[in-house]
């Protein structure tokens, strides 16, 4: 067996003959199987409280078939935790060097093929299952074929192949048939195992459907309460009376003749017996508290899942629906954090110490969060703050308004050019030197008055720019600033401009008409 010098997590050398063999594949007649009984079928409290309470004892085989038949049984959860899975696992990957150092970009670009393999993308979408169950394991597939260990596939493993150790309940260890009871520690290198750390406490607690199960239940009585409720709406009691001296036989035919007229409307009857009908009891409002039972249970699903209801169950109006997917920006900022790191630590530093070596510095592989840009109030600022000498860069700007960098030798969109004014055989006789000279000297003399002012706001504002730590203080900053730059200096200047110019202007008009 080829034993590597590079050192896994635990210590010890790595085994390199195992990262291209499958460890945890299911089988027909093992400890990994994928077929289950149903543990849903006829849940109570009591049944539900010993499977839970058996999870977090450390056996979660029922807890974890549980979460998986929720997910197929409950309309709603669905929706509610693909739609937190979806929007986790449809982010894009942000891939950057630790350094400029060229060795630092090698071994970010090595990891950009990775993440741009389809595989990739799979890998993402099986581990946003620990949403629900608290953890989720894919096995990585190394290819060895070429110069590089590339990882070949991604294989989900069904989470009920893995359980948590008795002393921590933390580590989580594969089902063997070597040890039966605790199972063997995972080969490092080989799993990617996510915990999303959705509250504290052991992983196996942590899970949604954990969250949701009482209110799966609930709602599965109110359904099946709501369902037989509609099957005889609007029917009347039907009573079947029978004399003193009936026999057990003629009572069961007496109770099926008043069981099937409530489908065949049809029955047959001893002359000793009859059926009499009653006014059908009074259920107005029965069925609308069925449906706002369930509903409730929706809308406490929602908030459990998606921490909110607006944008599942109560979407109302747009300024409302804005404020709830904040909070789900957050939830979303901090599930893609958690993911981010899992795969920093099990993906990124597997295939970079196999490839170059352990290194000490590792590329940086983040799923980014858009953030939600007022794109209008960003353009307004720089129209008024470049020309006063404000300095940004433009791919900052490209990033906040998602425009890419232009390719080499592509057509670029830029300002129109004001077409030169047409001359005219008037002007064409004046010789232009004279008008520019006096405009040269007029705007020469308007900035050497200004400067004093405008010097003054540069320094405020570039003494601002210089302290802030982000775009959002410097508009902030800005926009406190306004009421303290005076104009009044500036409006000095400028009408002396102007009656400069007019005067400048009635001069001109004077030597045209001969001096007079």
């Amino acid at each position: 067996m080829a034993i590597s010098r590079i050192l896994g997590p635990d210590g010890r050398p790595i085994e390199l003959d195992t990262l291209t063999e499958e460890l945890a594949a299911p089988s027909i007649t093992g400890i990994r199987q994928v077929w289950y009984p149903s543990v849903a079928n006829g849940l109570t409290p009591t049944r539900l409280a010993d499977i839970l309470q058996g999870a977090a004892d450390g056996n979660a085989y029922d807890y974890l078939t549980l979460a998986e038949e929720m997910e197929e049984r409950d309309l709603h959860y669905a929706s509610v935790l693909g739609t937190r899975k979806l929007a986790l696992s449809a982010l894009d990957v942000r891939v950057e060097a630790a350094s400029d150092d060229a060795d630092d970009v090698r071994r970010a670009d090595a990891l950009r093929e990775v993440v741009a393999a389809p595989e990739f993308g799979e890998l993402v979408a099986d581990l946003v299952d620990a949403l629900g169950k608290g953890y989720a394991v894919s096995e990585i597939l190394w290819d060895r074929s070429g110069k590089t260990w590339m990882p070949e596939r991604y294989a989900p493993r069904d989470p009920r192949f893995f359980q948590f150790d008795r002393e921590t309940g933390r580590e989580l260890r594969l089902l063997d048939a070597s040890d039966l009871v605790d199972g063997v520690p995972l080969a490092p290198y080989k799993f990617i195992v996510h915990l999303p750390r959705i509250r504290a406490g052991l992983p196996i607690r942590g899970g949604l459907a954990r969250l949701a199960a009482v209110a799966y239940m609930c709602k599965a009585w109110t359904w099946r309460d709501w369902m037989a409720f509609a099957d005889i709406y609007g029917l009347p009691m039907r009573v079947g009376r029978y004399g003193p001296g009936a026999s057990e036989d003629d009572i069961a035919k007496l109770l099926a003749a008043v069981a099937n007229l409530g489908s065949d409307a049809a029955a047959a009857i001893p002359d000793s017996m009859r059926i009499d009908f009653e006014q059908a009891a009074q259920t107005q409002g029965a069925g609308e508290f069925f449906r706002s039972l369930a509903e409730w249970w929706d809308k406490q699903v929602s908030k459990g899942v998606l921490g909110q209801t607006m944008t599942a169950d109560d979407g109302a109006s747009l300024a409302q629906a804005q404020v709830h997917q904040l909070v789900r920006l957050d939830i979303l900022t901090a599930d893609a954090k958690a993911l981010s790191n899992t795969l920093q630590r099990q993906l990124v530093r597997p295939f970079i110490d196999l490839n170059f070596g352990q290194a000490g510095r590792y590329p940086r592989l983040d799923l980014v969060v858009p953030k939600p840009e007022n794109t209008q109030l960003l353009v307004d600022a720089l129209q008024k703050l470049v020309p006063l000498g404000l300095e940004v860069e433009q791919s900052v700007i490209r990033d906040k308004l998602g425009l890419p960098d232009p390719d080499k030798g592509a057509v670029l969109l830029r300002q129109p050019t004001a077409a030169p004014p047409t001359a005219t055989a008037a002007n064409r006789e004046q010789p232009a030197a004279a008008p520019a000279d006096t405009a040269d000297r007029m705007t020469g003399q308007l900035e050497q008055d200004l400067q004093p002012t405008t010097d003054a706001w540069l320094d405020r504002i570039h003494a601002l720019v210089q302290r802030a730590q982000s775009f959002d203080e410097i508009r902030e900053g800005l926009l406190a600033l306004t009421g303290e730059l005076s104009l009044d200096d500036y409006a000095r200047a400028m009408q002396q401009a102007l009656t400069a110019a007019s005067m400048a202007g009635r001069y001109d008009i004077l030597q045209e008409a001969g001096g007079g």
